[in-house]
């Protein structure tokens, strides 16, 4: 019951974020990329919300994303899982939208086999979500993705950060919510960065 409910809101919200851009104005992605980048220098606390039937990969442990490396067109959030330094959400202001990239690495700062997947928004959104359907280079680098791939993020400021894989019609659903009522200590640098 609980997937099902998961595939029906996962497709209801691919589809209006999909839209043609009438679902917002340019204003609500400048709107969201304020709200992110107001989060700079500060660290958070998530909580699993939701993964895929025997992925355990953040079950039962800690998770903190650390908006650490701010400019006015890039934004790069480690993602600490554990003791596991190799995730990096890489937000870009582009000329055709605000795409969002996942950096991996491995423990010597090398790429990771699998990165730099992720994709650009197809519309204005609104000021606290933006959606991210999978480019071209997702379905290279993770077979099967194809374009039913997609991340949410949400930035209810004062109070949540939400970000969500989903990819439509299946269990795939991912979600992490972070506390942004509580900054906590700033983690290690993520793996590969010298800074």
């Amino acid at each position: 019951m609980a997937s099902t409910r998961v595939r029906v809101l996962t497709a209801g919200v691919l589809a209006a974020v999909c839209a043609p851009a009438a679902a917002g104005s340019a204003g609500d992605a400048d709107d969201w990329w304020r709200a992110l980048q107001a989060l700079c220098g500060n660290a958070y606390a998530g909580t699993l919300v939701r993964a895929p039937e025997g992925d355990d990969t953040f079950r039962d442990r800690r998770v903190v994303m650390h908006v650490r490396d701010c400019s006015e067109t890039r934004v790069r959030i480690p993602l600490v899982v554990g003791d596991d330094r190799s995730r990096t959400w890489v937000f870009t202001r582009t000329p055709a939208g605000i795409e969002l990239k996942h950096d991996h690495r491995q423990a010597d700062g090398t790429p990771d086999a699998v990165t730099l997947y992720g994709g650009i928004t197809s519309n204005a959104g609104s000021a606290d979500t933006q959606m991210f359907p999978a480019d071209a280079q997702t379905r290279a680098v993770i077979p099967g993705s194809g374009l039913r791939s997609a991340w949410l993020v949400e930035i209810h400021a004062g109070t949540r950060f939400v970000y969500a894989a989903n990819r439509v019609g299946t269990d795939r659903g991912f979600q992490v919510d972070f506390d942004l009522t509580r900054p906590v200590a700033a983690p290690e640098a993520p793996w590969g960065w010298t800074d």
